[in-house]
């Protein structure tokens, strides 16, 4: 499969994927590839399904196609399974595009042959015996929760609002490393509880907080996890993160240099 590999990536997945909708699985396969965009074009991974692996019995086509300068056409089809429709869950390219101006025949990717299905459309998502949340998880992406014994000090206009020695450092494959402090470490009375919720398919659901300092709110500067995922058990339950990006955050001793843009956390 060629491609041109600053717009578009293409793996193929060692994990067998299934989904499911309405009680019925809809694409179960071990050949699944996974097709990210990168540069301008950096979205979510997206899984597609060779059609022999996928219950296109189950596809009524519409009535609606979108143009893509870069891959080709994309043809819509609603799924159906008894009495549940879902309107434009799939999706299938026709033949390459390569009409962008210094395109040549080689550099559009040929997804013909294959099925992609919006996250949100189906039922659950699976890979192997495990269920996904959110979106397909990236194969480049790994994520590392390691117990320290470092001095982590954080800061909100010159008030300390955690201190401990005890951390659990994560570290993300494309993002800075987070500090989760015990929430024994962190000053409960400043604490107020935000409905905001966000989701990551690498760690779980994130509650946050705000912090109140000095009789100023400071909206969601801080989240935790109630639960995670299994490998990312160890800031499950009892750790509390702070936005280095907004807060002053000192590592044995040293303040942190704060990131000169907001990272995507833990919002995907």
């Amino acid at each position: 499969m060629h491609f041109r590999n600053d717009v578009i990536h293409i793996v193929p997945s060692p994990r067998r994927i299934r989904c499911v909708f309405a009680g019925e699985t809809i694409a179960d396969s071990t050949r699944v590839i996974v097709v990210r965009g990168v540069g301008k074009r950096r979205a979510v991974p997206i899984y597609y399904f060779p059609t022999e692996d996928v219950r296109v019995d189950l596809l009524r086509e519409r009535d609606e196609v979108r143009p893509d300068e870069h891959i080709g056409e994309m043809r819509y089809y609603d799924l159906v399974v008894g009495e549940r429709e879902m309107p434009s869950a799939a999706w299938m390219f026709g033949e390459p595009s390569n009409s962008a101006e210094g395109f040549e025949s080689n550099d559009a990717p040929d997804l013909r042959g294959y099925v992609a299905f919006g996250w949100n459309k189906l039922d659950s998502w699976y890979e192997e015996d495990t269920e996904v949340f959110f979106h397909a998880r990236d194969p480049y992406k790994r994520v590392d929760c390691l117990p320290s014994s470092r001095h982590i000090k954080v800061s909100i206009e010159g008030v300390t609002v955690a201190e401990t020695r005890r951390p659990v450092l994560l570290f993300e494959t494309g993002l800075i490393t987070r500090y989760y402090i015990p929430k024994l470490d962190v000053r409960q009375d400043v604490l107020r509880k935000s409905s905001t919720v966000t989701h990551c398919p690498y760690k779980g659901s994130a509650s946050y907080y705000s912090v109140e300092v000095n009789g100023k709110t400071y909206d969601n500067y801080a989240w935790w996890y109630p639960t995670a995922t299994p490998e990312c058990a160890p800031i499950a339950g009892g750790y509390i993160a702070f936005y280095d990006e907004k807060c002053d955050v000192e590592v044995d001793g040293v303040l942190q240099k704060r990131p000169t843009q907001m990272a995507v956390e833990p919002r995907y």
